[in-house]
């Protein structure tokens, strides 16, 4: 009971405002890791499209190699 005690002491003595910040901080923090590992896993889908885009200049056939390339990364990930 006393550790109990002695650990909601400390948490009186750190301001709620610090707390709150530290939580959005690591929330911003990995959701920027998840985006920066998103980018990277769609950079073969995007070459890919911009090749089909260069050679057909087709953006609809570009979009179709795009979403193709990055349903077989995602898949390949599981």
């Amino acid at each position: 009971m006393a550790m109990i005690y002695a650990f909601m002491s400390l948490l009186d003595a750190i301001p709620q405002f610090d707390i709150v910040a530290v939580v959005v901080l690591v929330i911003i923090g990995i959701i920027i890791i998840l985006l920066i590992r998103l980018l990277l896993m769609l950079i073969p889908a995007v070459l890919i499209a911009l090749v089909v885009w260069f050679f057909t200049n087709n953006l609809f056939w570009a979009g179709i190699a795009f979403l193709v390339i990055a349903a077989l990364s995602i898949l390949k990930k599981l």
